[in-house]
């Protein structure tokens, strides 16, 4: 069991190293107080009743607790690649869209805030006060766009939903941080309105291709998973393709 998961850690690791970067996610400083109590507040609930699905699922169960930490270190690692982008903020990978699928949203967005809390403390990556404006985007709307996804296409067939459910909890991701930092920083000319737009445009220039590649990704890993964690996705409800 334990050589099982050292295998794909090991094929996670060899796929996603990180890089050094100089900032993640939305930066330290970059919200307004407001908005920053704002988004722990509204992402507050998610988090409580992602701690209660984590207990109910893993609750005498090692080998569920050991895939729950594989996806963690999963979204760890993806989150860490990054490409510059808007002031404030950069392009990379979420990976929850794969979290999502396998544990249900509610859980990634207890992953993502242990995820996003280390890379504030230990990498400077992203910011403590800024902390639930990137749970919010990254551990909860993302995941619950991906996780309906994969439910409405995974009958019609399993690795378009996989792709879109990563692709597009991605894409949604973007969207809401452009929203965020819209709100905080609007435009002197355009507003909220025309701050969004220049911020999702300028995101779409490297977060697309990077959504896609997370995308096929997702696609590897799970499969991956299929092969050797059969037993572990029936038990949390997963159909495994034989």
């Amino acid at each position: 069991m334990k050589k099982k998961y050292v295998l794909i850690m090991s094929a996670i690791l060899t796929l996603c190293m990180p890089y050094t970067v100089q900032a993640m996610h939305i930066s330290e400083g970059f919200l307004p107080p407001m908005w920053c109590l704002f988004y722990f507040v509204i992402s507050a609930p998610f988090i409580i009743k992602g701690v209660m699905e984590i207990r109910k699922k893993t609750n005498h169960n090692k080998d569920i607790k050991m895939m729950l930490g594989l996806i963690a270190a999963f979204v760890f690692l993806l989150s860490a690649m990054k490409l510059p982008s808007v002031a404030g903020s950069s392009s990379h990978p979420t990976g929850t869209g794969l979290g999502a699928i396998i544990f249900g949203p509610f859980v990634m967005a207890v992953v993502s805030l242990i995820v996003l809390l280390f890379q504030a403390i230990f990498l400077a990556h992203g910011g403590l006060t800024t902390l639930g404006a990137n749970v919010f985007s990254m551990g909860i709307v993302g995941p619950i766009v991906a996780f309906i996804v994969y439910k409405l296409l995974k009958n019609k067939n399993m690795r378009v939903a996989v792709f879109s459910a990563a692709f597009l909890g991605d894409i949604v991701t973007y969207i809401v941080t452009s929203t965020e930092l819209a709100f905080a920083i609007p435009s002197t000319t355009g507003g909220v309105l025309g701050a969004f737009v220049k911020f999702l445009g300028v995101f779409a220039i490297t977060q697309v291709p990077i959504a896609i590649i997370e995308g096929i990704f997702t696609v590897i890993v799970f499969e991956f998973i299929q092969k050797y964690s059969k037993n572990e996705l029936e038990m949390l409800g997963q159909e495994v393709e034989v």
